[in-house]
């Protein structure tokens, strides 16, 4: 195990991550741009003491757990993530078992491009790797958390403060949605850990899951109609459109609604307003 390396690739990668990717605010007392030591363990989970000590190059035994942890909050990608495993002596995950810790350079290029409608990216489990201003405007900047709360998947059937982002009668539509789109998803990535886990915890915790569960229902999201409820604008009529990464992992979500609509008015006052008025709890973040 190289200690020092791994302290020194750690110290980089954290000073490259600015807070507002992982959904931190910036505030004005930073003197780094930056994350702070503090603010990586958070996000990995872990102790403070323990994530600086091996930025310190000490003598600890970073798991391949720990590994995986500080490669997703430092938002690593491949090499690099393969890198800092073979810095710290284990062996490097498989890609099919990999997790999805930052946007796709594809996706993420179309993303830049769409500053008009709003637009994200998330992972085939519905987490957030990037999003544009109005998707933060529209849907609720995504939060920074850990584990499986980072799934809006896992926190729609265990958070009921997150399904205030649709009206309530639209609810059970979402509900059969998601699940029929994991078990696409555990069909495809064939025996996964990640999402044999997650339907597990899913099963335990919600019995609504557990039921549509066994419906065996299966089908992929590719294109939906929404309402999303705004805080200012209200009740917002769009179509969500889907556009899969070559792997099927990772996803560009955008909304649009026909000329003419009402939904095309709302998303126009949507980009004048922008973020400034937005109320909603960025627990209800999709």
């Amino acid at each position: 195990m190289n200690l020092p390396e791994l302290a020194a690739f750690l110290r980089s990668r954290r000073d490259r991550v600015r807070p507002s990717d992982v959904g931190l605010p910036t505030g004005p007392r930073r003197r780094v741009p930056g994350l702070r030591r503090e603010e990586v363990a958070q996000l990995a989970g872990l102790s403070a003491d323990y994530y600086t000590e091996l930025e310190r190059g000490g003598d600890v035994q970073p798991s391949a757990q720990v590994l995986a942890a500080l490669a997703r909050a430092l938002r690593l990608g491949g090499d690099e993530r393969d890198h800092l495993f073979h810095l710290a002596d284990r062996p490097v995950p498989s890609a099919a078992h990999a997790p999805n810790v930052h946007a796709q350079p594809a996706l993420l290029g179309l993303l830049d491009r769409l500053t008009t409608t709003p637009a994200q990216i998330i992972t085939d489990l519905h987490e957030t790797l990037a999003q544009n201003e109005l998707a933060a405007a529209l849907v609720g900047r995504a939060p920074a958390r850990r584990g499986a709360a980072r799934s809006f998947l896992h926190r729609w059937f265990t958070d009921p403060a997150s399904r205030a982002l649709y009206p309530a009668e639209d609810h059970p539509q979402h509900s059969r949605a998601f699940v029929a789109d994991l078990r696409a998803v555990a069909a495809r990535r064939g025996g996964d850990p990640e999402v044999a886990g997650t339907v597990a915890e899913l099963r335990r915790r919600s019995d609504e899951f557990a039921a549509l569960w066994d419906t065996g229902d299966v089908a992929l999201r590719r294109t939906d109609h929404k309402r999303i409820v705004h805080p200012t604008l209200g009740v917002i009529e769009l179509d969500c459109h889907n556009l899969f990464s070559e792997d099927g992992r990772q996803r560009l979500l955008w909304f649009s609604a026909p000329p003419g609509t009402e939904g095309a008015a709302q998303l126009e006052l949507l980009r004048v307003i922008g973020t400034q008025d937005m109320a909603a709890d960025e627990s209800t973040s999709r």
